[in-house]
């Protein structure tokens, strides 16, 4: 074991020879993969979930209150608090549009300032799934509103200081990892006078189609 100093902390891209891969389960959303590679001069199978990546909007209005969406998620048995977010539907779509477009479908809303609050994996030893937030403001309704069918038809909606979010989080209210990933990092922000948000349009390294882990046609899949 090496230790390093705080400096050198930062994720660091690596790849290692792929000597096989494997499909062990096709999914309507996201398929279960196996690949084995040479790491070091040993070789090592690891299973995963080979996923299309996310966006998700954290949308502020004026008075600084974030809007969460209540939806019921089957694997939770539970009606969690989310952001509007949604899977990426194409190869090389724009993730912009693709939030632009969730928060439009989930919240009847649009926005007129976007940037990045922050890019993560949400289970690097077991997934290839990023999820990349933005964070909306400018907000105003749009033309038209969205008929919404299953889990959506009955979302509810509502607004949250972000004072009040994180003491919900420490209470055990909130679950759901990409609202508070970004709940967390807009508070932060906001102690920071908004200086840590990045443009809309930074480079997503860390977006699975950018790893090749599979073609397209194996390892992509369905929206939502």
């Amino acid at each position: 074991m090496q230790i390093v100093e705080s400096g050198a902390v930062a994720d660091q891209p690596e790849s290692h020879p792929v000597t096989a891969t494997g499909m062990l389960h096709h999914g309507w959303v996201w398929n279960v993969v196996s690949e084995s590679f040479r790491y070091g001069d040993t070789e090592l199978t690891r299973e995963f979930i080979a996923h299309t990546g996310a966006v998700a909007v954290l949308a502020l209005d004026e008075n600084d209150r974030a809007l969460l969406l209540q939806q019921y998620r089957h694997p939770a048995r539970s009606r969690d608090w989310e952001l509007p977010a949604g899977l990426l539907d194409a190869p090389g779509e724009d993730p912009l549009a693709a939030a632009q477009r969730e928060l439009a479908e989930e919240a009847d809303l649009q926005a007129s300032e976007w940037h990045l609050l922050l890019d993560f994996w949400t289970s690097p030893g077991g997934s290839n799934e990023s999820i990349r937030i933005y964070l909306a403001r400018g907000l105003q309704a749009t033309a038209e509103t969205f008929n919404r069918q299953a889990e959506e038809a009955d979302i509810r909606l509502a607004w949250i200081g972000l004072d009040e979010a994180i003491e919900r989080i420490f209470a055990g209210q909130l679950h759901n990892p990409a609202a508070l990933q970004a709940l967390f990092a807009a508070n932060e922000s906001r102690r920071q006078n908004w200086a840590t948000l990045r443009p809309a349009d930074t480079p997503w390294d860390t977006r699975p189609e950018a790893q090749s882990v599979l073609p397209r046609a194996i390892a992509g899949g369905q929206r939502a």
